[in-house]
């Protein structure tokens, strides 16, 4: 459960108490948006930002790792050299009629008379990830373009106030869900411009819920933390 510190930071943020909060974030990448939009929007961040230490250990394994790395493979390929040779050898001193006897049982193993190294046909992409509508130009999408422009990290905090529902983001890179304290407005939408849609019994772990808007445009989030924050925004959305 949030602490009193974040209910009275919620309250500070909405100048009531808050129907219900619960953190949550984006749970998959956001897509990459098209140039043009992407420019207009102020060419924002479309990904967290890193703690420093990630860049250190990036940093180590690039230049102390991965030599290493080469160099045992160079030293392997040479030790292994004279075996490439001879097997070479002995392929070439194959005879023809063995040969052939490969080359049809290839032929008989690939059913209807048809090659086997054809690919399966893979299976089509979904450019948004399926975490919004894919339209940039409407709510959602412009939402999605200053998710990271408002704060480096993913998580945000939805608020439900008896009229409108208020999005809220840390400007810290790392956070704890349940002592964060200085988060701050990033959006707030009427009831009559929003509608959040999400399951009340869902599994944990897997809870998801949806912020519809009245442009036709919608944005999933997922992740929701703290249990019993997440049961009652559940159970209050549905209610």
């Amino acid at each position: 459960m949030a602490k009193r510190a974040v209910r009275r930071q919620a309250r500070k943020v909405l100048g009531e108490d808050p129907v219900a909060l619960v953190w949550c974030e984006i749970r998959k990448p956001i897509p990459t948006p098209p140039k043009d939009v992407h420019r207009a929007a102020g060419k924002g961040r479309l990904k967290p930002r890193h703690h420093w230490l990630m860049y250190v250990f990036g940093a180590v394994f690039f230049f102390v790792f991965v030599p290493a790395i080469l160099v045992d493979m160079l030293l392997d390929r040479l030790s292994t050299r004279p075996k490439w040779k001879q097997n070479r050898k002995q392929q070439g001193e194959a005879t023809p009629s063995d040969a052939r006897g490969s080359g049809s049982g290839q032929a008989a193993a690939a059913p209807n008379g048809r090659s086997g190294s054809g690919k399966a046909a893979k299976a089509p992409r979904n450019p948004t990830n399926g975490i919004f509508d894919g339209d940039w130009d409407l709510t959602a999408g412009q939402l999605l373009l200053r998710w990271y422009g408002n704060s480096p990290n993913p998580k945000r905090l939805v608020m439900l106030a008896p009229d409108r529902v208020c999005v809220a983001a840390s400007p810290r890179r790392r956070l704890s869900a349940t002592r964060a304290t200085d988060f701050r407005s990033v959006a707030e939408l009427p009831l009559d411009q929003v509608r959040v849609e999400g399951a009340a019994d869902q599994p944990r772990g897997y809870a998801t819920f949806r912020l519809r808007f009245t442009d036709g445009s919608w944005l999933e989030v997922g992740d929701l933390a703290e249990p019993e924050d997440a049961d009652h925004f559940l159970r209050t959305i549905n209610g």
